[in-house]
């Protein structure tokens, strides 16, 4: 069954009464939203031209009574600050951004008390004498300052409402609850001059103004008023949709002349309503497209259905998760600005450039995760030639720089491309607060003129950059005007208050397509398929918050609304959006942990218990598909072009030790590191990095045992080399971490730490010198090779890599592995060679003996035996760890000829795995 929305109904009411021309009349509606949708309405009405009536919100039509104006609430909280200044001594003056704390949620209860027409009076000695009862009327002797203070602000609240109520009526502006108070006020004259018919329409909850005026008007038959309530909430005494129009209907009959209009019976009528439980926002957002996408298979055209957002932070993930095939698209809600990637965008470079100026009085620096932050937006990133900038900033480990040391970077890498937008975004901001805002405005204007019209992405990004951009203006505005902001964080400050307030206006035909709209938008609109989001308690309805400094009981007593009016309101917008849909779904969050979560909202409950004879109501839980196992090891077969680029290291490079045992780790990184050569992007280290300072107490080493090669070191040697520790230390470190910053925190300790076991290192060779032992240092940092027959393989295999040290100790050459982590001698031994490549646990045994192979022929052997080992800076005391084949205190041994034969065929196991063709690179888990 099609049913007449609400407006046809109001148009074909208006249209009937003949007496009355359409151009006299003014159609009163709760929002502007619905405006167009009328007068759509009364044009398929009409079977001739005609000029419209006047429609108007009720925001408009209290302005209009009053005769003043509204003002926004940031312009509001200036004109206040103006007063409290004015009233207040300048020893207890706080500073703009300290008194908008409080004077927000202040300025909240004056326009409840006047929109309420309280006697401010009566309300505030009410609330003086509560906080004081509070403090059980403590004598002045018994008070603390802070009481005092708190008391004082009490007694001054009458002061600050009426020298601000008076200041605001003399220049003609004022806040929307002033607006209503005077606008009882000049009912009597205003209504004299009425020749129009007015029609007030579509309304639920009135506030006490309202219902005057309103009352009023009826009265003197200068008005008609229409509801929109069906039967089943007007009936049912304990329906919270219906508890303000059964109480109008009740109270208002002396003042209406005409029937109870209009009072339907839809509800009731045959529905379908899903219920859909969904975890996370983001799953919800899914479910809206599939609905979407159900809904076009049966009717592409989707004018008659709405998306409405409980939570109006899931506009863009909707957006994003719609169908391609939605062609039109209407959002008639406001999207919160402070979510917005502009002013994500804004609110970096305040934190950078208050950051920089905070740091150090005398330069100007930047912290490099802040210039990354906004060098890798998405607004800046596409615009900005910056790859370059930030590659050098993580090479070369720029922790804090100044602005100049960016551009000159800058410069460096793009010497002949100037770039207008990055010196707008890090050009130094001084104390003008006037040149700060120009350059933001400036900013934002270099945006938008690399941003298309043709593109519907870059088009909502332009209504972002716009509403930001109107944002900065409003702020230059108030700066001019008010000359209030005297500092950069009190520009801050204000900034973060006028965006969250703030809204993004997107464009669209608001007649054709799909609606997308919050839940106040809603209102006075009728669709036939509706899916509602966000239906959780705390979202629909809002639930207890309350930013006021009226007590509940308080509130209650004086007739204020509370929380519980509040969720009427909800409730009677809720069963609005039912009342004539045919179609209904309802999602909600089935998480309870997380910034979104909660428990369903009431009104799913409720719409279940009292489920209305024709409805058909089902319920679900959607929960992504998750396969049995997270995820299954990644298998990569070897293709011809793997087994070509195995042979490619093979024959040129090599196969590393360390390469070697990745490969016994895991196969997947090897064939990441050294097959399709993918290495790990560059970062800035912050804090030195473990295998950085390994490479700079190895390049200290290196530098400081160089000059006695070859030579038996003598204990002046090793003075030598004590006297040096400082200064090499320091020089690699500035060679490895280049611009870290080593002067304080953790990198101080790691700078110690490097010294301390290189001295610890040296110190220990002092030591075994002392005791008698002759030790010469053959090698250091050498890099060395060895080809490997394998028989199943037609070319040899090279073996290749760099060993730390090799010397010569009474005799016998050791070779040494430095290792700056904590080594224990039992990982070194090993009681055979069986199952040696298969176990990750003897990777540093492979190490070793690869090293042992690699230098085996060369020419410094010289028929010497050798040992290998390793010395571990965390374990110093335990000195060489040498390796060790079989089993208690005698395991040390020679590395023999027959104890390499024996690796040789371990080795060659694994080579034969790594080339067998049959054997895929498999992911180890």
């Amino acid at each position: 069954m099609k049913h007449t929305t609400f407006l046809d109904k109001l148009s074909q009411a208006i249209l009937l009464q003949s007496d009355m021309q359409l151009s006299n009349c003014i159609i009163v509606l709760p929002n502007k939203r619905a405006k167009v949708f009328l007068l759509e309405s009364l044009k398929n009405h009409l079977d001739s031209t005609s000029f419209a009536p006047t429609i108007i919100s009720i925001e408009d039509f209290i302005q209009e009574i009053s005769g003043l104006r509204t003002i926004d609430p940031i312009e509001l909280l200036f004109e206040f600050y103006e007063i409290y200044l004015s009233v207040t001594e300048s020893s207890k003056q706080q500073p703009f951004d300290e008194f908008a704390s409080w004077a927000k949620t202040a300025l909240q209860d004056f326009n409840e008390i006047d929109r309420y027409l309280l006697d401010s009076r009566h309300v505030f000695s009410y609330l003086n004498n509560i906080e004081a009862l509070k403090r059980w009327n403590l004598e002045p002797s018994n008070t603390t300052k802070l009481i005092d203070v708190h008391l004082e602000f009490w007694s001054k609240l009458p002061l600050y409402y009426k020298t601000f109520y008076d200041y605001l009526l003399k220049k003609g502006i004022g806040y929307q609850g002033l607006l209503y108070r005077e606008s009882v006020k000049n009912l009597i004259p205003f209504t004299s001059t009425i020749t129009s018919q007015i029609y007030f329409a579509g309304f639920n909850a009135l506030n006490q103004a309202e219902e005057r005026i309103f009352k009023y008007l009826l009265s003197e038959k200068k008005a008609k008023i229409y509801w929109d309530i069906d039967a089943v909430f007007l009936n049912d005494s304990y329906h919270d949709a219906g508890l303000f129009i059964r109480k109008f209907k009740k109270e208002w009959k002396p003042f209406v002349s005409q029937d109870f209009e209009w009072v339907v019976n839809h509800f009731s009528e045959e529905k379908s309503i899903e219920i859909i439980g969904t975890p996370k926002s983001i799953g919800q957002a899914k479910i809206v497209g599939t609905i979407i996408e159900k809904i076009q298979s049966e009717n592409p055209n989707l004018e008659k259905t709405a998306v409405v957002l409980g939570d109006e932070n899931l506009l863009l993930p909707v957006l994003y998760g719609l169908p391609e095939s939605v062609n039109a698209l209407n959002i008639t809600m406001g999207y919160p600005s402070k979510n917005n990637p502009a002013q994500l965008l804004i609110s970096k470079l305040f934190k950078l450039h208050t950051n920089a100026k905070q740091r150090n009085e005398k330069s100007y620096t930047f912290y490099y995760k802040e210039v990354l932050d906004i060098l890798n937006h998405p607004l800046v990133e596409p615009y900005c030639k910056v790859e370059e900038v930030v590659k050098v900033i993580n090479n070369n480990n720029f922790t804090f720089f100044s602005n100049q040391k960016l551009f000159s970077l800058y410069e460096e890498k793009y010497p002949n491309a100037a770039n207008k937008y990055f010196e707008l975004l890090f050009t130094r901001w001084d104390d003008s607060i006037s040149d700060i805002l120009a350059n933001l405005n400036a900013i934002l204007l270099t945006i938008k003129s690399h941003l298309s019209n043709d593109d519907a992405e870059e088009k909502v990004t332009k209504a972002f950059v716009y509403s930001v951009f109107k944002t900065i203006n409003k702020l230059t505005n108030y700066y001019e005007t008010y000359n209030q902001i005297k500092s950069l964080s009190s520009l801050q400050a204000i900034y973060k208050q006028i965006i969250d307030l703030a809204e993004v206006s997107f464009e669209g035909e608001p007649l054709s397509g799909l609606q997308v709209m919050g839940v106040l938008e809603s209102r006075v609109l009728d669709f036939e398929n509706v899916i509602i989001t966000s239906v959780n308690e705390g979202k629909f309805p809002a639930g207890k918050s309350q930013n006021s400094f009226i007590p509940y009981d308080v509130k209650k007593e004086l007739g204020l609304p509370t929380f519980k009016e509040k969720d009427a309101i909800y409730c009677y917008h809720f069963y609005h959006l039912l009342l004539r849909a045919k179609n209904v779904w309802l999602l909600y969050n089935t998480d309870n942990e997380g910034i979104d979560a909660g428990e369903k909202s009431r009104f799913i409950t409720q719409l279940e218990i009292e489920k209305q004879p024709k409805h058909s109501i089902t319920s679900s839980i959607y929960n992504a598909v998750l396969p049995e196992k997270a995820s299954e090891p990644l298998t990569i077969p070897k293709t011809t072009k793997i087994l070509k680029r195995l042979h490619e290291i093979a024959t040129d490079k090599g196969f590393s030790p360390s390469s070697l045992t990745n490969y016994i780790r895991n196969p997947l990184q090897f064939y990441m590191q050294r097959i399709l050569r993918i290495n790990e992007a560059d970062e800035v280290e912050e804090d030195i990095a473990v295998n950085t300072l390994g490479t700079i107490i190895h390049n200290a080493l290196e530098e400081l045992y160089t000059p006695f090669l070859y030579n038996f070191l003598e204990l002046h040697d090793i003075e030598t080399m004590e006297a040096k520790i400082d200064e090499v230390i320091l020089k690699h470190f500035k060679e490895i971490y280049k611009e870290g910053e080593i002067t304080r925190g953790k990198n101080l300790l790691a700078f110690e730490v490097a010294k301390r076991n290189v001295y610890n290192f040296i110190q220990l060779e002092k030591k075994d010198i002392e005791a008698g032992n002759a030790i010469k240092v053959l090698l250091l940092e050498a890099n060395l090779s060895c080809e490997l027959e394998v028989k199943s393989l037609p070319f040899p295999i090279k073996i290749a890599g760099k060993v730390d040290r090799i010397e010569e100790r009474n005799g016998v050459v050791r070779i040494i592995d430095y290792k700056t982590g904590r080594v224990e001698g039992n990982s070194l031994k090993i009681l055979d060679f069986i199952d040696l490549t298969s176990d990750i646990k003897n990777e540093k045994v492979i190490q070793l003996l690869c090293y042992a192979l690699m230098f085996e022929n060369h020419e410094l052997k010289q028929h010497r035996e050798v040992t290998a080992g390793i010395v571990s800076f965390k374990n110093m005391k335990s000195g060489f760890l040498p390796f060790g084949l079989g089993k208690g205190k005698d395991s040390e041994v020679v590395i023999s000829k027959e104890i390499l034969e024996d690796f040789k065929v371990a080795l060659e196991t694994l080579i034969e795995e790594i080339f067998n063709p049959e054997i895929p690179i498999k992911e180890k888990v």
